[in-house]
């Protein structure tokens, strides 16, 4: 890619950018949201058709003028966003094959018994072999359904596979798993561009890495010794080290990834803010299956405590189920605020009871991504700004302005669409709405995927100021750096059921996956 640039009205997204990848090599992109990682990826594979943007793009060694997707396909380049592009209410298998149908060459119709063989095949390979081809998509959770983005695109004869921050709903070990798949890519010539706020990801699997800031290339850099152009600034492992990259991607040094943390010191800290007993809740669709099985925790005031746990031990579930019975059928269990029971069998009760859950999917339940940020941060909480029976707008300007200015959110105006935002700044819209709506406890799920170092920092920050007022923090997280960094105390859970309880001070990463990997109950 040479000379690409690209503008929206009033936005120059990216200006005179250049990009190399090798046949057969995995190369990073780096860089802080906004950065223009992704338009770069949507010009390359024709989302923005050619004609839309200047530049030179040469596949193979030859000129190409993309006008959409199908065409760069045609080519053996294919993308995989970071929003996902599944139909819910179709099956895996559909999902899979849509628009590459498995065709009956005798009748000239989709042959489903190939179709579902094929699906069966590429969901064992990408760690799903455990799913039916039949199951619909909308009954999967959001890191199985990255995992039926990336079958979907093994369905496909890649020659370039563009993988937009692939792991960011994944746990460890899934993680773990698809750096391997692409390991296996490159074994097999095939040629991976892979956009990744994990660095340590990075530097375990790509051979060079390119840093974009401001929409312009900052440089492109060796991961290892003899990986390609670079200058090799590594950390003692002859490999190139994270302070490096972060220092390229957001133009200064960032000492501590973690902000230093202040107690809370209000007369009823420690008292315990939230406790959730015996709560059980079983499966929306299979009522034979517990996704949350007799799980009882605490959090007190000014506390932030964690949950661990592999994909389908029930962390989402058990958070969502919380709020308003979100997800489930619940069967038993009691919730607690401030030592009295709360009923929150609707989402407005464990609002009106102090409760609010910021989710891990914030495009589809988080956001409303066609109204304005000023609407977004003040919708939860519309009686606070009634006069005289109608919303007093000034006064909802106001408020949205405070919170853009305190939580640092890039935007010309608070009458931007949030769908413009990147997806860091989307974040913080999510906790600026429910910070203004004042609630006692948050519940924290996965609040930094798919954000990029500088906005994670910004976002830990806010917690940390959050619980500093005395407010209980439930932090869901799969990243368990992100875990061990933030929090006091961290619970684990596998299969629904609650597996450990660990304090700071004796959580390690070896310790939690100990927990996280058993279905024994271990109190240690």
């Amino acid at each position: 890619m040479r000379s690409i640039t690209k503008t929206f009205p009033g936005v120059t997204a990216l200006a005179d950018v250049g990009l190399t990848v090798a046949p057969g090599e995995i190369h990073a992109v780096c860089g802080e949201n906004g950065a223009g990682k992704s338009t770069l990826m949507k010009v390359l594979s024709g989302v923005h058709p050619h004609g839309s943007y200047a530049g030179e793009i040469l596949f193979e060694g030859e000129p190409c003028a993309f006008r959409d997707i199908r065409a760069s396909e045609a080519r053996g380049i294919v993308i995989i966003h970071q929003e996902l592009a599944l139909v819910p209410y179709l099956s895996i298998a559909e999902n899979i094959f849509l628009g590459n149908e498995r065709a009956s060459r005798r009748l000239k119709v989709v042959s489903w018994n190939e179709t579902l063989r094929a699906a069966a095949a590429l969901l064992a390979r990408v760690g799903l072999g455990a799913e039916k081809p039949q199951t619909r998509v909308a009954d999967i959770g959001v890191g199985k359904q990255q995992l039926v983005e990336i079958a979907k695109a093994l369905s496909k004869e890649v020659k370039l596979l563009i993988l937009d921050e692939p792991t960011a709903a994944l746990n460890d070990e899934d993680s773990r798993k698809l750096l391997d798949l692409i390991r296996e890519f490159r074994d097999h010539g095939i040629a991976c561009i892979l956009i990744s706020h994990k660095l340590n990801e990075i530097r375990q699997v790509a051979d060079r890495v390119t840093i974009l800031r401001d929409g312009r290339t900052i440089e492109t850099l060796a991961v290892r010794p003899g990986g390609g152009t670079g200058d090799g600034d590594g950390d003692g492992d002859g490999g190139l080290s994270e302070d490096r990259i972060i220092r390229a991607m957001v133009g200064r040094d960032l000492d501590h990834r973690f902000p230093a943390r202040t107690a809370y010191r209000g007369p009823d800290a420690g008292t315990v803010a939230l406790a959730v007993e015996g709560w059980t809740v079983r499966h929306p669709i299979d009522h034979e299956r517990k996704v949350v099985d007799d799980v009882s925790i605490e959090v007190r005031r000014g506390e932030i405590v964690g949950i661990a746990g592999l994909m389908g031990a029930g962390r989402t579930e058990l958070a969502m189920s919380v709020f308003g019975r979100s997800y489930g059928r619940y069967e038993a269990g009691v919730v607690r605020v401030d030592g009295r029971e709360a009923d929150v069998r609707t989402v407005p009760d464990a609002v009106r009871h102090g409760i609010a859950y910021v989710t891990e999917d914030r495009k589809t339940y988080g956001l409303n991504l066609i109204d304005n940020v000023m609407r977004n941060i003040t919708l939860p909480s519309l009686p606070k700004l009634r006069r005289r029976g109608t919303v007093d707008a000034h006064e909802e300007r106001r408020v949205a302005e405070g919170y853009r200015t305190s939580l640092n959110i890039k935007t010309p105006t608070v009458l931007e669409t949030v769908g413009r935002l990147s997806g860091g700044n989307q974040q913080k819209v999510v906790l600026g709405k429910w910070i203004h709506a004042d609630p006692e406890v948050l519940l924290l799920d996965e609040p930094t995927r798919g954000i990029d170092v500088g906005a994670k920092y910004e976002v830990y920050t806010v917690i940390g100021r959050l619980a500093a007022r005395g407010k209980a923090v439930v932090l869901i997280s799969s990243e368990l750096p992100e875990l061990l960094g933030m929090c006091d105390r961290i619970y684990t859970m596998a299969a629904g059921r609650l597996t450990g309880e660990v304090p700071r001070a004796k959580a390690t990463q070896e310790v939690l996956m100990r927990h996280m990997t058993t279905h024994v109950r271990n109190d240690g």
